[in-house]
């Protein structure tokens, strides 16, 4: 006969009972962490300067999470050095849902951009949500002799190098939609880049650039008051904002796609139900048909990811504007 320790059961059931308290008082936990937050003001900083699409949408989006989360959400710009100062304070603070990051395709062009960034994107943030994805706009001046992107690129093939390109500088993505033009269409022009949108526009109503390339909200005016024409759009299929303007790639440009967007990130570390608490309440705001006209009448599209999707989407990204970059022959910074 086995020898049975009389012991042995008592052993387990305290064993048992032990398991069951710590799950017991982790549940408590969890759900404090979940239902307290947040408890006091929370920051998301901006690598960008304040006026901007990003910061626009930055606001109007912190100001719904704080009606609807109960404490003040606000808004920190951080501009310059290809978001590395805004990156730094963010992945600095700690892990607690306190500081939130705004970064944007612009963060996926930086990784190529420079030979060495102090912070990893897919390593050192935890993903929220996409907030809103947006195109950029081709457009001509009023009195130009192109009616459409097609004219400009028979006119492109024509004259190799002659036209001039106006975005702002470079290694953006307005930049580098220019030199994805040239690949894809199969065409040479000069591109010249300018510190400031404002700079771009006067070039290009003075006739000193065919075409310049930007988001619908900073040439809005123009082309509301007919000075400027748009003549194609960037994404894979035509705005909401402007719906009578042909994508490139029914203007001819068939493998041709830039859309740009934001995302909320927060610092790696932080407690999944503080991400789900907030992917939710975004998934709610951005929903919100006042939100969404807020924004398509800047050319955003208001959208909502899962912290899979969002990461995903970053990742695709930092690929595509490598390549972008290296056949472009750009030099890193």
């Amino acid at each position: 006969m086995a020898f049975v320790d009389p012991a042995r059961p008592r052993i387990l059931s305290a064993i048992s009972l032990a398991v069951a308290l710590c799950a017991l008082a982790a549940s408590p936990r969890q759900a404090n962490a979940e239902t307290s937050y947040p408890d006091k003001a929370v920051r998301i900083v901006l690598p960008f300067a304040a006026g901007g699409v990003a910061d626009i949408t930055a606001r109007i989006v912190a100001e719904k999470l704080g009606d609807k989360l109960g404490q003040r959400f606000y808004v920190e710009n951080q501009a310059g050095a290809g978001g590395i100062s805004a990156a730094r304070t963010v992945i600095s603070s700690a892990p607690d849902g306190y500081t939130l990051a705004l970064l944007s395709n612009g963060t996926a062009v930086s990784v190529s951009l420079f030979k060495k960034l102090p912070f990893d994107p897919l390593r050192d943030f935890e993903p929220i949500s996409s907030l809103g994805f947006f195109d950029f706009v081709f457009a001509t001046g009023a009195g130009s002799e192109f009616k459409t992107l097609a004219e400009f690129i028979a006119a492109a093939k024509a004259r190799p190098g002659a036209l001039n390109v106006g975005t702002i500088n470079v290694g953006s993505t307005q930049n580098l939609s220019a030199e994805l033009l040239k690949t894809a269409a199969g065409i040479d022009f000069t591109i010249i880049p300018y510190r400031a949108t404002p700079e771009i526009q006067v070039a290009l109503l003075q006739g000193d650039i065919a075409l310049m390339i930007d988001s619908y909200s900073s040439m809005k005016g123009n082309l509301a008051d007919n000075k400027f024409r748009a003549l194609a759009s960037s994404g894979p299929v035509r705005s909401e904002s402007t719906p009578d303007v042909a994508t490139l790639r029914e203007s001819g440009v068939a493998d041709y796609e830039v859309v740009s967007w934001n995302a909320l990130f927060a610092p790696a570390g932080t407690p999944p139900e503080i991400v789900t608490k907030l992917n939710g309440a975004l998934r709610d705001i951005l929903a919100d048909a006042e939100v969404k006209k807020r924004l398509i009448e800047l050319g955003i599209e208001a959208k909502a990811s899962t912290p899979q999707e969002i990461s995903a989407r970053l990742k695709s990204d930092i690929d595509k504007w490598q390549k972008v970059i290296e056949k472009a022959a750009i030099q890193k910074q």
